[in-house]
């Protein structure tokens, strides 16, 4: 199975991407990600087996002493530049708690034998994915006309243990656990 450590999104913040979405969507021939698969990645663990499922959870589980904190999803931008991109994602502004919440995340699972990304944490919600070469043009003009580039702000309680599996339609994401964050 492929699983991933993250953060839910609620669905306020949800029909205001969706919103976003919708008006952009024929700008450019994109693989948009549908709404309801927006989250905030902590850790992408990827292949893990399904006999160790519940060794995975308890490790999760026993991260504490990170207390609730706010985000804000403002902003929108490209990975890895805007010259050449492979995805246009809505920014997520943070405390330091989300940084650690994700450092935390890495650290427990490297102990059970996954390995550690080489890249910075840049939290990010994937809006859409950018195969070869299309046009952005229109795209990027209707992104410098939007009226507003806050989409909202919610408060972090919990994070959770995602299972990706892929179907013709795309990914689809099932929550295995929910883990709530609490300080020491």
């Amino acid at each position: 199975m492929r699983v991933f450590a993250g953060i839910d999104i609620p669905p306020e913040v949800k029909r205001s991407l969706d919103r976003l979405i919708t008006e952009l969507r024929s700008a450019a021939r994109l693989r948009w990600s549908p709404v309801s698969n927006l989250h905030i990645t902590t850790k992408f663990i990827g292949s893990w087996p399904d006999e160790r499922l519940e060794e995975m959870k308890s490790t999760l589980e026993a991260i504490a002493g990170i207390a609730p904190f706010d985000i804000a999803i403002r902003g929108l931008g490209w990975f890895p530049n805007p010259h050449h991109p492979r995805s246009f994602w809505a920014a997520v502004h943070a405390p330091e708690q989300l940084a650690t919440l994700a450092r935390a995340t890495e650290e427990a699972v490297f102990r059970l034998g996954v390995g550690k990304e080489t890249r910075p944490y840049s939290p990010h919600l994937t809006l859409a994915r950018i195969g070869g070469t299309p046009s952005l043009a229109e795209l990027r003009r209707r992104i410098a006309s939007l009226d507003a580039d806050d989409f909202g702000e919610f408060r972090v309680s919990e994070f959770h243990l995602y299972l990706s599996e892929s179907s013709p339609s795309g990914s689809v994401y099932t929550k295995l656990a929910s883990f709530p964050l609490k300080s020491i």
